[in-house]
This record gives C-alpha cells, structure tokens and sequence, in this order.
C-alpha cells in the first residue's frame, strides 16, 4: 500500500512540473508585442488602418518605439496658445513610434506631428515625385514618406494652427510602389484624426478610412 502511494505522488509531481514549464496551457506561447488595434493609443484599430499598418512592417505584432504622444500633443497646445515670433521654429515630436515585435529587424515606423506655417506645402519640383491624396489640407506620400496637413481650431483662446503630420517607413522601399504610398498616408491619416480628436480640433476635413489619391 505504501509503495502504491509513494507511485501515486511521484506521478503527480511529475504532472505538476509539466504543466509549470508548459504555462498551464498545453505550452502554447502568449504573442508578444501590441496588436494592431492597441498602439500608440488605437489609432489603428479600424480594420484599413490595421491592415495597412501590417503591410508597410510585415507582421501582426509591435514595441512601442519611443512614442511620445502626451508631450507631442503639450506641444501643440502650447504653440496654439500664442502667437509665434518670426524666429520661432516649432518642434517636430515622436506622436507614434513602432517596430516588429519578434524576428523583425530594423523594421519600425515613427510619425511625428507639429505646428507648421501657412502653405502650401508641395512644391512644383516635388510635385511629379509623390502621389497627392484628399484629406484635410493637403496630403501627399513617396514610397518612403508621407505627410498630411491640417487646420486645428480649438476653443478660445487658443489659435488656429497647422498640424503637419509626418509619417516614416522603413527604408529601401522602390518608388514605383504605389501601394505603399497609399498605406502610408492612410497611417498618417489615422494619427492626425486621432491627434484632432484629442485636441478637439474643429474643421480638420481630414478622410475617414483611406484617404483618395488626387488624379
């Protein structure tokens, strides 16, 4: 009787141990990183956002890469709440910055918003060398950049300003991909909606979705 009981709990401290180095679960892994929908605040969480986020790094998971989204948004207010000497040069900041989450490489995104000047925005020599899209301002993306422009009024007695939103993708992408020009400005797009309604910005005419490319 004693050596059945003895049998008995090796064989269950054996299974205990099994299922501490398996998690409990049959030793299935936890994904590492944020979804798609979780960062930089959920600016990507509707579905063309997401999908294109995923396109331009190729993968479904990410590490949030030095966002700095409380102090981008501080600096907008604080350039709206004066007017700007002739000297003043306003400070581009990290809004939203991702990378792969597991096996991804140098793969990582950095959008970074700020006040600008009053345009317009695209010069006539860069004009033939980007893709030009309908939302708010003025948009415009090459294969490896993008940016949007918007109008931000917040209440009184805050001032309007211009938002630039500018987003960066990884490098070595050919010019001829349209597509990425596309996915890009959509993920611009998505940060500077996010960064209107946040500010409570009026009169942005920023795109909802994917923003139409100009013919």
């Amino acid at each position: 009787m004693r050596s059945a009981l003895a049998r008995i709990g090796v064989a269950a401290a054996a299974a205990a141990l099994l299922t501490s180095c398996s998690g409990g679960d049959g030793g299935t892994k936890e994904p590492e990183g944020l979804a798609a929908a979780e960062a930089c605040g959920g600016f990507a969480k509707e579905e063309p956002v997401g999908a294109a986020l995923k396109a331009v790094l190729g993968g479904d998971r990410f590490d949030d890469f030095y966002s700095k989204s409380d102090e981008a948004l501080a600096r907008l207010r604080e350039d709206a709440a004066a007017p700007w000497a002739d000297s003043y040069r306003p400070q581009r900041v990290t809004y939203c910055g991702l990378r792969l989450a597991e096996g991804g490489g140098q793969n990582s995104l950095k959008i970074e918003v700020a006040a600008v000047g009053k345009g317009p925005y695209l010069g006539p020599a860069l004009a033939p060398k980007v893709t030009s899209y309908a939302s708010g301002l003025e948009a415009f993306s090459s294969s490896g950049l993008g940016k949007l422009y918007f109008t931000c009024r917040m209440k009184p007695p805050a001032l309007e300003i211009v938002v630039e939103t500018a987003v960066w993708g990884p490098e070595d992408v050919p010019e001829t991909d349209l597509e990425r020009r596309t996915r890009l400005i959509t993920l611009a797009n998505a940060a500077a909606r996010q960064v209107s309604a946040k500010l409570g910005c009026q009169g942005d005419k920023l795109a909802t979705g994917v923003p139409a490319a100009r013919s």
